[in-house]
């Protein structure tokens, strides 16, 4: 089962690319995780990547398609993936889709994760995370840590990180409205978009998501 998962910063993606993991045994496939990791082993195209991070430009969509394509190589792979963080543009999505058609690999669905904006705030500015071991706390959505700004695994500083500012949570979701927001018109025009509400309790969204997963795969068959 192929998936691409979209939704703005602070929708999700993570939680529920838990719920796909766990019922099709498929990996969660993050191209920032790719490009850090491809830079770390110093492969050719890690190397090309690094260049450009180093300067601080957009990695060239060529060389991401080249990253991806090499880890779809990858065992773990066989029985499907989910795609998180591209592609966010059309031209990637055109790329993306030569390159699956290539390996004979299309996509079963886009899921799109629906939360209105005002929560996509709240969630956003209510994010922490621990500055010495990175675990993750939320104070606006019931997950805080037991003692304000102690972190509770390794007693470290809890803080806030810069891009979870007002000020720049705004200028993220203003940038994916201009970017990325076209790729679902696009996805809905190829008959792959499929809408899932993703507000209330955690557990009733999560079982509204898995089904709604599982009707997307049945649908594509």
């Amino acid at each position: 089962m192929q998936f691409i998962l979209l939704g703005e910063p602070g929708a999700g993606k993570g939680t529920y690319a838990s719920v796909l993991i766990r019922k099709f045994q498929i990996p969660q496939i993050s191209t920032g995780d790719i490009l850090r990791s491809a830079v770390k082993a110093g492969t050719p195209l890690g190397l090309q990547a690094q260049d450009y991070m180093k300067k601080g430009l957009l990695v060239p969509d060529q060389v991401v398609i080249g990253l991806v394509k090499e880890r779809l190589k990858q065992a773990d792979t066989a029985k499907g993936f989910i795609l998180d963080g591209f592609p966010r543009t059309i031209p990637q999505a055109k790329e993306l889709e030569n390159l699956l058609q290539e390996v004979g690999r299309p996509i079963n669905a886009v899921l799109k994760i629906e939360v209105c904006r005002k929560t996509l705030i709240e969630r956003l500015t209510g994010r922490r995370s621990c500055k010495s071991c990175g675990a993750g706390y939320n104070v606006n959505t019931g997950l805080p840590p037991k003692k304000a700004g102690v972190c509770d695994k390794c007693g470290g500083e809890i803080i806030q990180r810069a891009d979870d500012q007002p000020a720049t949570i705004e200028n993220r979701l203003n940038v994916y409205q201009k970017e990325t927001a076209p790729l679902v018109e696009y996805y809905e025009k190829e008959g792959l978009l499929k809408r899932i509400p993703c507000e209330g309790p955690l557990d009733e969204v999560l079982k509204r998501f898995e089904k709604a997963s599982l009707a997307a795969v049945a649908s594509s068959k």
